[in-house]
């Protein structure tokens, strides 16, 4: 019977399609084990999420920054964990947050560039392109488990008369801009809280004056109103833990600091004037002019900083320290316009490229979690992670089955057990804008192409991140094993977007090297 069964090969085929599938689930069983990390009583944190706008990796203390003070994000980096190779999943705004919101990457997002609708003014406001009916989110996800869900801040996904509004995107409360066209005024006349106007004791601005006239009478003082939109913001974060401490929450921060336009309470920004020399920016590239711009920057990421400090505070203060998670980061890397000076406060550190850009200074990003007693103090995580991993590290922590999604589970790297860790074999990136951009992450490799929009056949540049992180030395012409590893990846990632005006990736998917 044996023979006749090694005879016809059926007992060979079953061997190796045992092993097959041995291999096959050999991530899918790691992120299963890392489900059962935590004791039942542990599976419902409070989390929060705090999203920074255009915040570059080396505006903290804890990553290098020497002019800018934050102290408590410093604290939180000591009091818990840093990860020096963590991503957003696009180099702007909406995009990202959709990608950060459905676990989605670059290529299979609904929303990947910032489409803008309406106008700036109060009665065109329009928003940007929503989330349609039938979106899953990271919001939804917690909202099954049992949470009361908040968002306070910068939306961008839609408007309240839309399918985009945070209402019915898994958000039971929001409070903030809505469009962030508006959000580059942080004295607004009125802000959103659940579909209605918070109007704000702010006059008329009109933040984005022509140059030539904003140059001719620079008028400064104009651009402070009373209400200052990020205070407002840790109002309402510090109302939402207290109204919830006796239930188990999830609160989504993406503030607005420290994206144009320079704004900030005249005595936060008295804190650093004299300290720098500088001189008035006067609208050149766009935004409002600024007697102090490099004091206003600062000031506006210290303001940040405090208004963290405020949520780390009344946590403490509610008895919630060892049951509640904090989780830091920002949508992209440091901004090119509005009075910015990345290259005056080494922005990005060795980093090459800022905002828009798939280079590292445009997409790698601060991030910090602690969780008392879970996450050991002052750890220090080289683990390639990136944002879109949110909705699977979520359901991790809860212990329910994440829905489809592109990220991985960085629970098992949170509680030290680095056995565990699913590793991923690449990430994937694709940005319409700017000429059209895609870059992978694949170990240490990073492989870039630009302006493809306008050259189908752009070639492949290839850097080395552990001897070249400024990826000033391009070796693709000496590894075209690896480019057509890229070039496959790309094919596999890429989906065909909903709008021609993100389609930019010609289907022959370039293999060529530059």
């Amino acid at each position: 019977m044996m023979k006749r069964y090694l005879q016809t090969g059926k007992f060979i085929k079953t061997t190796i399609g045992l092993l097959l599938m041995l291999l096959l689930n050999s991530n899918d069983t790691k992120a299963q084990q890392s489900q059962n990390l935590l004791p039942e009583k542990s599976r419902r944190p409070n989390i929060v999420y705090i999203y920074a706008d255009d915040l570059g990796y080396a505006e903290l203390g804890a990553y290098g920054q020497q002019k800018i003070k934050t102290p408590n994000l410093d604290r939180l980096a000591k009091e818990g964990m840093r990860f020096t190779q963590h991503y957003t999943s696009t180099p702007v705004c909406a995009p990202a947050r959709c990608m950060l919101l459905t676990g989605r990457n670059g290529g299979r997002s609904y929303i990947r560039g910032n489409y803008e609708l309406g106008d700036f003014a109060d009665n065109l406001e329009g928003g940007q392109m929503p989330l349609p009916e039938g979106t899953f989110t990271i919001g939804h996800l917690m909202q099954r488990a049992g949470y009361k869900t908040g968002a306070i801040g910068k939306w961008g996904l839609g408007m309240h008369s839309n399918t985009g509004d945070p209402n019915k995107q898994g958000f039971d409360y929001f409070y903030g801009y809505l469009d962030q066209k508006q959000a580059h005024n942080y004295y607004p006349t009125h802000l959103w809280e659940n579909g209605k106007w918070d109007k704000l004791n702010n006059p008329v601005m009109d933040v984005h004056p022509k140059p030539a006239e904003a140059a001719k009478n620079p008028n400064f003082d104009s651009y402070i109103g009373k209400d200052y939109a990020l205070t407002k913001m840790g109002d309402k974060a510090v109302q939402f833990i207290k109204e919830n401490k006796s239930k188990p929450f999830f609160l989504y921060l993406p503030f607005v600091a420290p994206h144009v336009s320079l704004q900030a309470p005249p005595e936060a920004v008295q804190e650093y004037i004299g300290q720098f020399k500088e001189e008035p920016y006067l609208a050149q590239n766009g935004y409002i002019p600024v007697k102090y711009p490099l004091s206003t920057y600062a000031a506006m990421i210290t303001y940040l900083d405090k208004q963290i400090g405020r949520v780390l505070e009344v946590i403490k203060q509610q008895g919630m320290d060892e049951n509640t998670i904090i989780m830091f980061s920002s949508d992209n890397g440091a901004t090119f316009n509005g009075g910015v000076q990345a290259k005056f406060f080494n922005s990005v550190g060795p980093l090459r490229g800022l905002k828009m850009d798939l280079y590292e200074g445009g997409i790698r990003e601060p991030f910090l979690a602690r969780w008392p007693g879970k996450i050991a103090p002052g750890k220090v995580s080289d683990l390639v992670s990136v944002q879109y991993d949110m909705m699977a590290t979520l359901a991790d922590i809860l212990g329910v089955k994440a829905p489809a999604n592109d990220g991985i589970s960085m629970l098992p790297t949170f509680l030290g057990k680095d056995q565990l860790q699913q590793k991923r074999p690449y990430i994937y990136f694709e940005y319409p804008e700017k000429g059209g951009q895609v870059a992978i992450r694949m170990g240490n490799w990073k492989g870039i192409r630009t302006n493809v929009r306008q050259d189908k056949d752009a070639p492949w540049q290839l850097y080395n991140l552990s001897t070249d992180i400024s990826e000033n030395q391009n070796v693709a012409a000496q590894h075209p094993d690896i480019i057509k590893q890229f070039a496959a990846i790309a094919q596999k990632e890429h989906r065909c977007p909903h709008i021609k005006e993100w389609e930019f990736i010609d289907a022959k998917f370039s293999s060529k090297a530059n």
